[in-house]
Order: C-alpha cells, then structure tokens, then sequence
C-alpha cells in the first residue's frame, strides 16, 4: 500500500501567541485522539512578528489546561511566503489574518477561515474568531470553544476529502 505524505495544516493568527497556538494543539489533539497523527502535520505562524520565539499567552495556555492540554513547547513564528507552498491548508482566524495571507500571493495551499467550519455559526454572522488579547477568562474561554468545535468539522471535512482511515 502506498504512504501518503502528511496531509498539512496551519493554523495563523495575528501574533502567534492566543488564536493561532489553540487551533494548533486542538487540532492536534483531535488528530492524536482519531488515531491519525503519522498523517498530519500541524503547526502555527502570526501574520505579525511581534512575539517570535514566545510562548503562548499565559491566558491561552490557561484555558487550554483546563481542558487537559498543553500548548507550552510552543513558540510563536512569522508566517512566511513559502508557507503558501509548503503546506496543504492555511487556516486564518479572522479576515485581517487572511487578507495578509493572500498579499503574499498564492501557492498549493487552500485558505480558510477557522469559522468557515464553525457549525454554530449563522449564515451571514462574522466569520472572526475574536481576538482574546488583552481580555479576561471569559474571552479566552469562548475562543477556545470556536476553535475546538471548528477544529472537530475541519477534521471530519478532511477526513471525508482525503478518504483517511485511523490507523
């Protein structure tokens, strides 16, 4: 049977360090749970390079805590053209994000919107996720469960395309 190559996915936010390093380790921990890890590879990147090399903010790693999962090995890292190319799927969290994205012009990657999955989301409704910087808890807590439940319909969306069996 032929080996697929890793089907690739990141996720991108403004500075790496809220939005973007969720999607990354829920997605991951999706995949991991699916029994689909060795056909995944998943990272993050920020559109801005204001905190290369940071952990994830300490309201990020928080929430993501709570619900059983670390996200603290990660470092933020600016997106850069040639992720349009080395990666399948580029997923922004807001409009801003992937306008900055598509500047840099096009490559094999697909662009989404992380609430281009979002079932909760009505027709019409913004297709952001916000942005938890600078909030409290509960800011951080609702940007968890638009990323998660997002995360859980991209992967069934890839699941379904790519014709992907858990191991």
């Amino acid at each position: 049977m032929e080996r697929r190559q890793p089907i690739r996915v990141l996720f991108v936010c403004l500075g790496n360090i809220c939005r973007s390093p969720l999607g990354e380790g829920i997605f991951k921990e999706l995949v991991r749970q699916w029994g689909l890890s060795d056909q995944f590879e998943v990272d993050s990147a920020g559109t801005a390079g204001y905190h290369i090399g940071e952990a994830p903010h300490p309201g990020s790693r928080k929430v993501a805590k709570r619900r059983g999962l670390s996200i603290d090995d990660q470092r933020a890292r600016q997106f850069a053209r040639r992720d349009l190319d080395d990666f399948d799927y580029i997923i922004a969290m807001d409009a801003s994000n992937r306008r900055d994205i598509e500047k840099m012009g096009s490559g094999k990657a697909q662009v989404f919107l992380m609430r281009d999955f979002d079932p909760e989301r009505e027709a019409g409704a913004a297709a952001d996720v916000p942005d938890p910087w600078g909030m409290g808890d509960a800011a951080y807590e609702e940007t968890y469960a638009i990323i998660e439940r997002s995360c859980r319909e991209l992967l069934q969306h890839l699941i379904e395309k790519h014709q992907l069996r858990s191991r």
